[in-house]
C-alpha cells in the first residue's frame, strides 16, 4: 500500500511539472536525487555496518540471551501471554536491542519473525493483546543511540551529530510511554465492552 502511495505521489508531481511547464525543474531534480540518494547511502554504509556488527556479535557470544534474560521480568509483565516461550522472548529483546542502537534496518526483519511467532502461538487467530503490544512497542521505538539519524546528520556536515541525544531520548521515551498507555486502556475498553456483551447475552 505504502508502495502505491509514493507511486501515486511521484506520478501526480511529475504530471503537474509537466503541465505547468517546468520540464527542466523536474529533469534536474531526477538527476540530482537519484545522485544525492547514491550519495547518502554510500556516506552512511560505515555506520549501518559497524552497528549491524556489534548486532551479529551480541547474537553469535551468548550476548543476546543474556540481555533476553535481563530483559525478561519486564517482558513478562508486557507480555503476559508469552512469558514461558523463552524464542519469542528472545526475539523481542534482540528487536528492542536493535532499536535501542537505532538500527530500524536490522530490527525490522527481526521484528517480523518475532510478530509471525506470536501469531503462530496464537492460532492464528488474528491479533492478540501480545502481538498488538509488540508492534506498538516497535513502532514508538524507545532509542538511546539514533544511529541512523546520526549517520544522516554526519554525512550532510553536522559538527555533532550526536548532539541530539537528549531530544531523542525524551521524545522516545514519552512515545513509547503514549502507545503502551494508549493501548492498555484500549484493550481494557475492548475488555470491558466484551464482558458487558457477554453478561447482555446471558440475561437475553
Amino acid at each position: 500500500m505504502l508502495t502505491r502511495i509514493w507511486v501515486f505521489m511521484i506520478a501526480a508531481a511529475a504530471v503537474i511539472g509537466f503541465l505547468s511547464g517546468r520540464q527542466a525543474e523536474i529533469t534536474a531534480a531526477v538527476t540530482n536525487g537519484a545522485s544525492g540518494a547514491v550519495s547518502l547511502i554510500l556516506s552512511i554504509t560505515g555506520v549501518m555496518c559497524l552497528w549491524s556488527g556489534v548486532m551479529r556479535v551480541l547474537s553469535e557470544s551468548g550476548l543476546a540471551s543474556k540481555i533476553a534474560a535481563a530483559m525478561r521480568p519486564v517482558l513478562r509483565l508486557l507480555f503476559k501471554e508469552l512469558s514461558e516461550d523463552r524464542e519469542v522472548l528472545e526475539l523481542i529483546s534482540a528487536n528492542i536491542t536493535a532499536n535501542l542502537l537505532g538500527l530500524g534496518n536490522a530490527a525490522t526483519p527481526i521484528g517480523l519473525k518475532a510478530a509471525q511467532k506470536i501469531h503462530e502461538r496464537s492460532g492464528g487467530k488474528g491479533p492478540t493483546d501480545d502481538l498488538i503490544t509488540f508492534i506498538v512497542i516497535n513502532t514508538a521505538s524507545l532509542q538511546l543511540i539514533p544511529t541512523t539519524v546520526a549517520a544522516v546528520r554526519a554525512s550532510l556536515g553536522a559538527a555533532r551529530p550526536y548532539d541530539i541525544l537528549p531530544a531523542v531520548w525524551l521524545s522516545s521515551a514519552a512515545s513509547v510511554s503514549a502507545a503502551l498507555s494508549a493501548a492498555f486502556v484500549l484493550r481494557s475498553l475492548s475488555r470491558s465492552g466484551k464482558e458487558s456483551q457477554r453478561i447482555n447475552g446471558r440475561r437475553d
